[in-house]
């Protein structure tokens, strides 16, 4: 069978790119960095993801540039059965997140609808904080935005990486940053924004403490989409002639950027309207809408701004399908078609607990959590630390030779921090993050 490949340099920059920025940056990221303090976890979160980031990212594209198969093929190819575990566990990982990340990203298409119909253009904080809740407690509404959610992603997935994801990426996520810039503008400009902004970039230190630091690393891993083999599977559409490292670094600086540009968005309107920094996943859905309300044609900018979010979590999305998908191609014999429709159900299966959870099941906890809450903890905080601690080790130990290679062809620069990043993946990163992991735990 012929693997498809990346039809540009460009196009697999934003493909991996859009991935990342997904809702891990837009959703994801201004809600955790106000829960842990602003100015300190950013800094936090920009150092992990310049160095531990940066080196998970250049290590899952080279073994799916060197092997150009998923992640349980590339692991099987270079390590043998026993490596295969990690492949898995990645595979595992990408499920767990896609059944409650799509729950996320039906939220993201309810709030399109509502913007489309003028329902969302209030500046009221109590009102928009009764909506949202409205919204993801309804037992049937919320299923009804996951299934439509689902089944695009799914849609992109089945047309193929040129048709499917290269294309969309191409065309809508330099769209979405110039979007994001109008609405940084705006939101710097409401009265009030100032103390949100300070917030967000003056560090202060001394209310640091190891969660803050165990959510920064957890939040890097996430919002990088590293740890659940998605990298490993975009990499294995890589042609040749692309250098891995230059890639590498070019997404995970968009994503960056894209962090940073959405907590400019979001913090500062927080402050401005009055909201409570620390309401959590719905803290971007509450405070969009009242920037909006302010704005000369902001009936607009919501309908447009929320169809971009949803766009956004489409290629974080897609990329969680691509992942699974692949390994029903490749492991299970299946046709792309036959696989993509077959993991979507089954991942909307699981996410219908997920989303139940936030409303008519919310009683039924664990470990204080609900099912939502339960799913999401286990995946930042373990899964993703731990496939890239094993990640790390298999690179730095069992195939360092071949990831070499692969670092140095078509980038002649790379010999000269090659020893330093041996050392790296072989010690300082895994010892660092099972440090992390084993605090959290």
């Amino acid at each position: 069978m012929t693997r498809s490949l990346w039809n540009s340099r460009w196009g697999f920059i934003l493909a991996a790119a859009g991935s990342a920025v997904g809702l891990g940056a837009i959703w994801k990221f201004p809600y955790v960095t106000a829960h842990n303090g602003g100015g300190a976890f950013l800094i936090l979160y920009i150092g992990f993801v310049f160095t531990f980031g940066l080196a998970m990212m250049m290590a899952e594209m080279s073994l799916g540039h060197a092997t150009h198969k998923s992640a349980v093929g590339a692991f099987r190819t270079l390590g043998g059965r026993t490596w295969t575990v990690v492949g898995y566990g990645g595979i595992l990982t990408a499920f767990i997140i896609m059944s409650f990340y799509c729950v996320v990203g039906g939220w993201t298409v309810a709030y399109l609808v509502k913007a489309l119909g003028g329902d969302i253009l209030v500046s009221d904080p109590t009102r928009l904080e009764q909506i949202f809740n409205d919204l993801i407690s309804h037992p049937v509404e919320p299923l009804v935005y996951h299934a439509l959610f689902m089944a695009l992603t799914a849609g992109v997935v089945m047309a193929g990486v040129q048709s499917g994801v290269e294309r969309l990426s191409k065309f809508l996520m330099p769209t979405l940053f110039a979007l994001m810039l109008i609405l940084i503008g705006r939101s710097l400009t409401l009265p009030g924004a100032t103390e949100g902004l300070v917030t967000f970039l003056v560090p202060d230190f001394a209310h640091v403490t190891a969660v803050t630091v165990i959510s920064a690393l957890g939040l890097s891993f996430f919002t990088l989409s590293l740890g659940m083999g998605a990298m490993l599977a975009y990499g294995s559409y890589v042609p040749r002639s692309m250098s891995v490292p230059n890639s590498a670094i070019w997404v995970v600086g968009l994503t960056t950027v894209a962090c940073i540009m959405s907590g400019l968005i979001v913090l500062p309107a927080v402050s401005a309207f009055g909201f409570e920094p620390r309401l959590g996943p719905g803290l971007t859905f509450m405070t969009m809408p009242a920037i909006f309300a302010q704005m000369v044609g902001g009936y607009g900018f919501a309908v447009l701004f929320f169809f971009l979010l949803v766009v956004a979590a489409l290629t974080s999305a897609v990329s969680l399908m691509e992942v699974v998908t692949a390994f029903g191609v490749e492991e299970l014999g299946l046709q792309r078609r036959s696989a993509g429709l077959l993991m979507a159900f089954f991942m909307f299966a699981t996410g219908i607990p997920a989303s139940l959870s936030l409303g008519i099941w919310r009683e039924y906890t664990l470990f204080g959590l609900n099912i939502f809450e339960l799913l999401d903890y286990s995946t930042e905080k373990i899964l993703l630390p731990l496939g890239c601690v094993l990640t790390a080790l298999f690179v730095g130990w069992r195939v360092w030779k071949l990831i070499a290679h692969q670092l140095l062809e078509n980038d002649s620069h790379a010999r000269f921090w090659l020893p330093a990043a041996r050392i790296s993946y072989r010690i300082i990163i895994p010892v660092l993050i099972l440090w992390v992991l084993l605090a959290n735990l």
